[in-house]
């Protein structure tokens, strides 16, 4: 499901496989929870916010790098979050932490 909708997401699509190592037991013994389509909520974020951030860096020039926001879950109240900041992450990378 996941993999099809996102191919290019690599990183996250490894962090999905091993978590449902870990709850494809608990979904098996509790088919309401599949009926409730929870893997497709686990997976699927409410929002995801990509921006830009523009910054000066120490020899004076201007830097501009991509930002995202990946929300899941505000079900019970607001988002909590963080930022990363580094050349190498993308938003696969990104929402792996809420997973």
């Amino acid at each position: 499901m996941f993999r099809q909708r996102d191919p290019h997401q690599s990183e996250f699509a490894q962090a999905v496989r091993e978590v449902m190592t870990t709850l494809w037991p608990f979904l098996e013994q509790n088919p309401r929870y599949r009926q409730m389509s929870l893997l497709e909520r686990l997976v699927e974020p409410e929002r995801v916010i990509q921006f830009r951030v523009a910054w000066v860096d120490d020899r004076n020039q201007v830097q501009v790098n991509r930002a995202w926001r990946v929300q899941f879950n505000s079900a019970i109240g607001p988002f909590k979050g963080g930022m990363r900041f580094h050349p190498s992450v993308n938003l696969s990378i990104f929402e792996i932490p809420w997973l």
